[in-house]
C-alpha cells in the first residue's frame, strides 16, 4: 500500500474516544468497606480503602452521617478540599436493626446529613424545591403507601392493639418518645438532656385527662444505653412503655405525639397526627408540627404533608434491592420490604422435630424470625413439652405422626418438606435447600387427608396479575430448563422417531409420596409393567431417581426387568432435557409429573400427586376431594408462589420465587463449567463415602 491509499484525514475513521475514567471514592470505615459495592452503585464510583499513611488518590470522601466515626474523614476532607459525602440509613431502611440484614433505604448526602440541624442538607433544598411544585400525587402515593402497608424504619416489632398495651381505646393517648444518650441526632437537633425534661412536663401539662405514654428505648430497659426519661416511672398518668411495638400501633391510637428528633415524629406527622417538636429535627420547622425551638430562616418554605413526603422518599432516599444490591424506585422498595417484613412475622416461635443435624442449619433460616430461633428437639415427648410450655408451634419434618400424651389434645403441627424448585444438587448429597413447604393442615404428597396445597387450591381468588406472574415463571423456567434439583447433563439424548415416547420417572419406593399416595402401583417396577400394558407399542423412556441411581435409597429395578419393560434407561440426562424430548410422561407421584404440564405435556398418574385431580392430568386413582377445575398457571401460582417458602441462598434472606429462579439458573451455569463439574463430581463422592463408607458419619448426619 502506498502513501496514497491511505484515507486522508476527512475520510479517516477517528478512534473512539477513550472513555473517560470513573471517580474513585475514599473509604476508611471498615463497616462502610464491607457495603462498598452498594456505595459504589450509588456513587457511581470505584472505592478506595483508604488506610493510614495510605494513598489519597481519591475524587470524594464518604463516611457515616455526622457521627464521631466519620469526623476523622470530615477533617481530612476539610484539609484536602476534596468533598465530603455524608452517607446514611434511610426512613425505612430494613426488618432488623443492625448489620444482620442489608439497608434497602440509603441516603447519599452531599451538603450536610438530615439530622444535624445545624448546617444545610440535601432534604432541605428538596423540601424547598417539592414547596414549590403545584403537583402533590407523587407525594400522596407515597402517604398511602406509608399507611398502606404501615412500614417504618425498622419491621422487627409486633403490632400490639391499646389493651395489650394497657392503653384506652380511642384517641386518648399522648406518647411522648425517648431517645438514648449519644444519639447524634439529638445534638444535631440543638437539643439535650434538659430538652426532654421540658418535653414530659409540658406533654404533661398540655393534655389534662389524658394518659401519657412514654416510649422508652428498648435499648435503655436493657441497660445497654442510657435514657433521658426513666425518671417518668411511678408518675401519676404515665404508662411506660418498654417494650418493642410497631410504631403504627401508637400512631393509629395517639391524640398527640411529642419528641425531639425521632423519625416517629416524621412518620405520625406524615399520617396525619398532630405533633410537637423539642428538638429541630428534619421535618420540624416546616409549618408542618409544632416547634418548641428557635425557628430555623433555612427552613422557609412551607410544604405540604405531601410536598414532604415526596421530598423525603423520592428525592432523598435512595433505594437498593435486598438480593441483588441494585438501585430500585421507591414503589418497588417497599414491596420488598413489606414482602421480608411479612416472612419475619410469620415466623413464629417454632419447636423442630426429626430435622437430622444437616438439615437443621438449613431450617433455621427459613423459622429465624419474630419468634427468634427455632428449638430442636431429638425426642417427641420433649418436643411436645417445649412447645406447650413456650407456647411455640410444633414443626416436624415430613409426615411423621404426633401422638398426644392420654389426656391432652394432640398439638397443633406444621409439617415441613422440600419445595419444588429446591437446589443445584440432591438432597442426599447435604445440598441445602432453597426452598421448603410449611403446611399446617397436613402435607402436599399425603392424599389421604387435607392439606394446605388442597385449602389454597379450593379457595384462593386468583387475580388477573397472580396469573400473569405465573405465566411468566412458567415461561422463564421452560426456558431455562429448571427443575426440582437442576443436575446439569452429563450425556447426549437421542430417541427414535416415528414412536410415541413416553417418559416413566422412578421413585424412592420407601418415600412418603408413594407409601401414601400411591396405593395400587407402589414400586417401579410395577409402574413400568402397568405404563407397557397400557402402551404396548410405545418407546418407554426410564430414568431412574437420582438418589436411586446413586445408591442412597431404596427403589431400584433389576436390569433384567428394566430391559424388558423399557426401551431406554437414561441415567446421565437432565429431567428438563428429557422432558423436550419425549411425548407424554406416566408416573405415580414424582414431581416430574407436574414439570412436565408446564412443558404442555399430557400426563398420567397411577397415585394421587399434589397436581392429580385438578382437571390437568389423566388420573388412574382419583381424589373425590379435589373438585375444583384449575388452569395450569393457576397451579403454577399454588406449587411455586403461594405454597412455598423460599430463602436467598446467597444473602441468607426470605425471598421471592424469582430471586430463586435467578440463582438457580446462574449456580447450575456455574456446575456445567469444568471447575463445576468437579466440584459436583467431588460433591457425589463425598456423599457416597458418608452413606456406604463412613457408617458412623452418616448416622450423625441422619440423626434428628
Amino acid at each position: 500500500m502506498t502513501h496514497d491509499d491511505l484515507p486522508s484525514a476527512a475520510t479517516r475513521t477517528p478512534r473512539p474516544a477513550e472513555a473517560p475514567a470513573r471517580r474513585r471514592f475514599g473509604i476508611a470505615s471498615p463497616g462502610i468497606w464491607k457495603t462498598r459495592d452498594v456505595v459504589a452503585r450509588l456513587l457511581d464510583a470505584d472505592p478506595v480503602r483508604l488506610r493510614f499513611g495510605g494513598p489519597s488518590d481519591v475524587d470524594l470522601l464518604v463516611g457515616w452521617g455526622h457521627k464521631p466515626t466519620a469526623d476523622a474523614q470530615r477533617r481530612r476532607a476539610a484539609r484536602t478540599g476534596l468533598p465530603y459525602v455524608a452517607l446514611e440509613d434511610g426512613f425505612l431502611r430494613s426488618v432488623r436493626p443492625g448489620d444482620r440484614e442489608p439497608a434497602i433505604g440509603w441516603i447519599v448526602d452531599r451538603t450536610g446529613i438530615y439530622y444535624d440541624a445545624r448546617e444545610p442538607s440535601d432534604l432541605e433544598a428538596a423540601v424547598t424545591r417539592r414547596a414549590a411544585e403545584t403537583d402533590d400525587a407523587p407525594g400522596h402515593a407515597v402517604l398511602a403507601a406509608l399507611s398502606d402497608t404501615r412500614l417504618s424504619k425498622y419491621n422487627h416489632a409486633p403490632a400490639k392493639s391499646a389493651a395489650v398495651l394497657g392503653l384506652p381505646a380511642g384517641r386518648d393517648v399522648v406518647v411522648v418518645v425517648d431517645q438514648t444518650f449519644g444519639d447524634a441526632s439529638v445534638v444535631g437537633a440543638l437539643a439535650d438532656a434538659a430538652t426532654f425534661r421540658d418535653m414530659l412536663e409540658a406533654a404533661i401539662a398540655e393534655n389534662p385527662g389524658r394518659t401519657i405514654a412514654v416510649k422508652i428505648h428498648p435499648e435503655t430497659i436493657s441497660g445497654r444505653k442510657r435514657g433521658h426519661l426513666l425518671e417518668a416511672v411511678g408518675r401519676p398518668g404515665v404508662v411506660i412503655l418498654a417494650e418493642d411495638v410497631d410504631p403504627w400501633s401508637l400512631i393509629e391510637i395517639a391524640a398527640r405525639v411529642y419528641v425531639v428528633s425521632s423519625q416517629f415524629g416524621l412518620e405520625a406527622m406524615l399520617a396525619g397526627v398532630p405533633v410537637t417538636c423539642f428538638g429541630a429535627a428534619a421535618y420540624a420547622g416546616w409549618g408542618l408540627t409544632d416547634d418548641r425551638f428557635p425557628a430555623l430562616s433555612r427552613r422557609a418554605a412551607r410544604p405540604t404533608r405531601a410536598a414532604f413526603a415526596a421530598a423525603a422518599y423520592l428525592d432523598h432516599c435512595r433505594w437498593i434491592d435486598p438480593w441483588t444490591g441494585r438501585p430500585i424506585a421507591f414503589a418497588e422498595a417497599v414491596e420488598r420490604l413489606a414482602f421480608l417484613r411479612d416472612r419475619h412475622h410469620e415466623a413464629a416461635a417454632s419447636v423442630c422435630l426429626g430435622f437430622s443435624r444437616w438439615k437443621r442449619r438449613a431450617v433455621t433460616r427459613f423459622l429465624d424470625g419474630i419468634g427468634g430461633p427455632p428449638r430442636f428437639a431429638r425426642r417427641e415427648a420433649d418436643a411436645v413439652r417445649l412447645a406447650r410450655t413456650e407456647g411455640a408451634r410444633l414443626v416436624v419434618w415430613g409426615s411423621r405422626p404426633i401422638v398426644a400424651a392420654p389426656g391432652e389434645d394432640p398439638p397443633a403441627v406444621v409439617r415441613v418438606e422440600d419445595g419444588f424448585l429446591r437446589s443445584v444438587g440432591l438432597g442426599a448429597s447435604f445440598v441445602a435447600p432453597a426452598s421448603l413447604v410449611f403446611d399446617d393442615r397436613g402435607i402436599y404428597y399425603d392424599p389421604t387427608r387435607p392439606s394446605a396445597f388442597e385449602h389454597l387450591a379450593e379457595t384462593t381468588e386468583f387475580s388477573p396479575a397472580l396469573i400473569e406472574r405465573a405465566a411468566r415463571l412458567r415461561e422463564t423456567i421452560v426456558a431455562r430448563g429448571l427443575s426440582k434439583y437442576n443436575e446439569a447433563d452429563t450425556g447426549p439424548l437421542a430417541l427414535p422417531g416415528g414412536r410415541r415416547c413416553i417418559l416413566v420417572p422412578g421413585q424412592v419406593e420407601d418415600d412418603a409420596s408413594v407409601r401414601l399416595g400411591s396405593p395400587v402401583v407402589t414400586t417401579n417396577a410395577d409402574l413400568l409393567g402397568a405404563v407397557r400394558a397400557r402402551h404396548p407399542d410405545a418407546f418407554i423412556v426410564y430414568k431412574p431417581h437420582p438418589d436411586v441411581h446413586a445408591g442412597y435409597r431404596r427403589g431400584r429395578v433389576p436390569d433384567a426387568i428394566a430391559g424388558a419393560l423399557a426401551d431406554r434407561v437414561v441415567v446421565d440426562v437432565a429431567m428438563a432435557s428429557l422432558l423436550a424430548h419425549v411425548d407424554a410422561v406416566e408416573t405415580m407421584t414424582s414431581l416430574t409429573g407436574f414439570e412436565a404440564l408446564i412443558r404442555g405435556l399430557p400426563v398420567t398418574t397411577h397415585g394421587a400427586p399434589f397436581y392429580a385431580g385438578w382437571g390437568l392430568t389423566e388420573d388412574l386413582c382419583p381424589v373425590p376431594r379435589r373438585d375444583r377445575r384449575l388452569t395450569i398457571d393457576a397451579l403454577v401460582a399454588l406449587a411455586l408462589v403461594l405454597y412455598p417458602r423460599y430463602v436467598d441462598p446467597q444473602t441468607g434472606l426470605p425471598c421471592p420465587v424469582e430471586v430463586i429462579v435467578e440463582r438457580l439458573s446462574a449456580a447450575r451455569a456455574r456446575d456445567a463449567s469444568p471447575s463445576g463439574r468437579l466440584r459436583r463430581n467431588l460433591r457425589h463422592v463425598a456423599a457416597w463415602s458418608a452413606h456406604n463408607l463412613t457408617g458412623p458419619i452418616w448416622r450423625l448426619l441422619r440423626r434428628p
